[in-house]
């Protein structure tokens, strides 16, 4: 058994944010399904909001954030986070990520804007930001003494008092499958944080890496955690349409920067949809490009920015420029192909302001946290933001909390299991799932089509379970067991919300209700 202070489980912006608060005065284990940097916050393109600017303030990105998430975000978590922006970024600074400098600027760096936001305030490296961040923070993580590194490893479930027999409900670590080794191992933690990502790869198409797969809000909701919000899914309006690149993200600051989205024929049609047209928000960008799609039987619409001058394009967008021309597409001469896939999980596991759940001694930071931030639509850029302000906060209560012994934990017992006899049902089953979600949970949504989706998952849970009962576990099993979970999440609050808000549109309940409400689901009333 390994022991540790805290037992970080994701490496992304919101894990790498904890593990550097506290490895000056703990022991840190921080696992990683795939490598250090493998992860949604590598992938992230556009940059993180902040005000920078003079010409900006608090009171204005607090309102377009409020704006974007239609009524449901948390105001006081809003104000928390956006507060504290311009000292997470100073933060970063300091850590040395390389964003992109602007001397003609009064911050000495380029501020770029994106859809809903009312200025500038997007700070950036060119347009791979995520990869600059995770990077220079990976290199002080591997260098650092008191963190260990346990890549291929992935979460299995969390142990608590609960399932120890004991009173109360506290976490104390976790199971985890080596992968390299083929073994599960059991790690002790006086705290624990589920940093692990969303759930993108619920869907069939989604900008999200294969990783993502709601790993962290199961197993908080198999804990004893309440979930919020969990039918607020973001389908990012552009990502690349094309048979030989998977998942490329053609990044919001595309259309920032005067990216027009037209029709085949070369129609706009944005302004059609929205006053504000390409700049409007994400929900609303994306539904206009499915309403289009469908009108005219379209398997995609087409991302304009070639009419800018060629070196302009190549200085703000050097990754897309080459990742387009490598399949042929010069997006300095021709349009980007592009379609709406799942990209952002706006619920999760309910936290407060410092990332505390409802199990103690476990915390939940980043996309898997709903912290009330997003409302029912996350304004964009502000996710690497809440990674960074939440993870200070939950290291800071960490740090101040009493230091609770550790019980006895017992082996993982896989006694009375076997090797899996048909492991086809594992990945028939992940397809009919995803197919099942995109065609029945996606962007306009009926009450027929989730009551369909969630007669399906059932029946997906029922064959899984079965299967988790009797074999020995894997990567696969372990991931499609979470997902399956997570799409119930995501159904049961679909169907429990009576009205169209933000990224959850109903062709039955069309209207927005006077009144928001958010929706909590909690498993001790299930």
């Amino acid at each position: 058994m390994l022991k540790f202070d805290v037992l970080i489980i994701g490496s992304g912006l919101a894990g790498m944010t904890l593990a550097l608060y506290l490895a000056e005065h703990c022991k840190i284990g921080l696992i990683t399904k795939r490598d250090l940097l493998e992860g949604s916050s590598t992938y992230a393109q556009g940059g993180i909001a902040a005000v920078l600017d003079t010409g900006d303030s608090v009171e204005e990105h607090i309102r377009d954030t409020l704006i974007a998430g239609a009524g449901l975000c948390n105001p006081d978590t809003t104000r928390f986070i956006v507060e504290h922006s311009r000292e997470a970024i100073e933060w970063l600074i300091d850590l040395g990520v390389p964003f992109t400098r602007d001397g003609s600027h009064q911050t000495g760096f380029h501020l770029t804007r994106e859809g809903g936001h009312s200025h500038r305030r997007i700070i950036h490296a060119a347009d791979a930001t995520g990869a600059a961040v995770t990077s220079t923070l990976g290199q002080k993580i591997k260098a650092h003494p008191n963190i260990t590194v346990l890549e291929d490893h992935i979460a299995i479930d969390l142990v608590t008092s609960r399932k120890l027999g004991e009173e109360g409900n506290r976490c104390y670590g976790a199971y985890a499958l080596d992968k390299q080794a083929d073994e599960v191992i059991t790690i002790a933690a006086r705290h624990t944080i589920i940093a692990s990502g969303g759930a993108g790869k619920v869907y069939l198409y989604t900008t999200n890496p294969d990783t993502a797969t709601g790993d962290g809000i199961a197993m908080g909701w198999r804990a004893g955690c309440r979930v919020g919000n969990m039918e607020f899914i973001q389908f990012h309006p552009t990502c690349l349409y094309h048979p030989h690149s998977k998942s490329f993200l053609i990044s919001e600051a595309v259309r920032g920067e005067g990216g027009i989205l037209r029709l085949p024929d070369g129609t706009r049609f944005m302004p059609n949809h929205d006053p504000r047209a390409e700049l409007a928000p994400r929900d609303v960008v994306a539904r206009a490009i499915d309403f289009e799609m469908k009108k005219h039987g379209l398997d995609c619409v087409h991302l304009d920015i070639s009419y800018k001058p060629a070196h302009f394009i190549k200085e703000h967008f050097p990754n897309i420029y080459a990742h387009c021309l490598e399949l042929g597409i010069d997006i300095t001469q021709q349009p980007i192909p592009v379609v709406p896939a799942a990209h952002y999980t706006c619920g999760g596991l309910v936290t407060d302001l410092a990332g505390r759940t409802d199990v103690e001694g476990l915390y939940a930071v980043g996309e898997a946290a709903c912290t009330g931030l997003h409302g029912a639509n996350r304004l964009a850029s502000n996710s690497l933001l809440e990674c960074l302000v939440i993870g200070k906060a939950a290291a800071a209560d960490i740090l101040s909390a009493p230091v609770n012994p550790l019980p006895a934990i017992p082996d993982w017992d896989d006694s009375r299991v076997t090797d899996p006899d048909e492991e086809v049902v594992i990945s028939h089953n992940w397809d009919e799932l995803r197919r099942a979600m995109w065609d029945y949970v996606g962007i306009v949504r009926t009450n027929k089509r989730l009551e369909r989706a969630l007669n399906r998952i059932h029946l997906l849970e029922e064959e899984i379970d079965e299967y988790y009962s009797n074999f020995h576990i894997s990567n696969d099993l372990i991931e499609l067991r979470n997902l399956v979970q997570t799409a119930e999440l995501i159904v049961r609050s679909a169907l429990s919300r009576k009205e169209s808000r933000g990224l959850h549109f109903s062709r039955d309940y069309p209207e927005t209700l006077h009144e928001s409400q958010e929706t909590v689901l909690d498993p001790r009333q299930t």
